[in-house]
Order: structure tokens, then sequence, then C-alpha cells
């Protein structure tokens, strides 16, 4: 013999059971990343534009290249990350800075006289 309590209990897992059958209860999805912060930087001779980016340590960003009329190079030796910018493309370059500290960028294809000073710095705080 059962007891109006356990009754009670069965009742009410059945409907659990049949709301979570219908989909009706609802999922807890795991906690998604926000999608990387997108920072956009013009290149041309003899400049990027910024030339000074503020990032967070952990964040994760894409850099997206806008070469105006070189095929202008981007290169951060300290975080060992290089690339080709194309003219008339956008160039994508994902970043995730694991430590603070100012890294510098600068052009390693030869543009042309003023090459020298195309240059950044990433200022990664905290």
């Amino acid at each position: 013999m059962t007891s109006r309590a356990t009754r009670s209990r069965r009742a009410a897992l059945t409907q659990l059971c049949a709301l979570a059958g219908l989909g009706l209860l609802g999922s807890v999805a795991p906690a998604q990343e926000p999608a990387p912060r997108i920072v956009e930087i013009e290149a041309r001779r003899f400049k990027y534009t910024p030339d000074r980016v503020v990032l967070k340590r952990g964040e994760a960003v894409v850099i997206a290249f806008h070469s105006i009329d070189f095929v202008h190079g981007f290169n951060v030796p300290d975080l060992g990350i290089r690339a080709d910018l194309l003219p008339g493309q956008i160039t994508r370059v994902p970043l995730r800075p694991t430590a603070a500290g100012n890294y510098a960028f600068l052009c390693d294809n030869f543009c042309g006289d003023g090459h020298e000073t195309m240059s950044g710095v990433f200022v990664v705080e905290g």
C-alpha cells in the first residue's frame, strides 16, 4: 500500500517527465563565449591607423586590416604573429593576449622611403 505523499511525488515526477519529453522545460545551455571584438586598422604608406590599440588581457579580438595601397606586412615579433595585408582585401588576424604589456607591431614588407616609421603598439591592460 502506497502513501498519499508517495503518490504525489510519483504524479509530480510523471508530469516533469512528460514536460521534458515535450521540450517544455527548456534546457540549460552552456555559457557561450562572447564573439571576439573587431578592431579595424588601416594600413597605408607609411602608417597604421590607429597605431595604438588598447586591449584587455585574455580578451578575444580580431584585427581587421584594410590595406589601401601596397602589400604591407604585419608583424608582432613578441607574440609570434605575422600576416601579409593585401590591398583591397580585409585581412583578419585573431589575437588573444595572455599577458599585460606593450607589444610593438610593424610593417615588414619594404614599402618605400618612410617604411621604417610604419609601426604601432598594442597596449594590453591587466
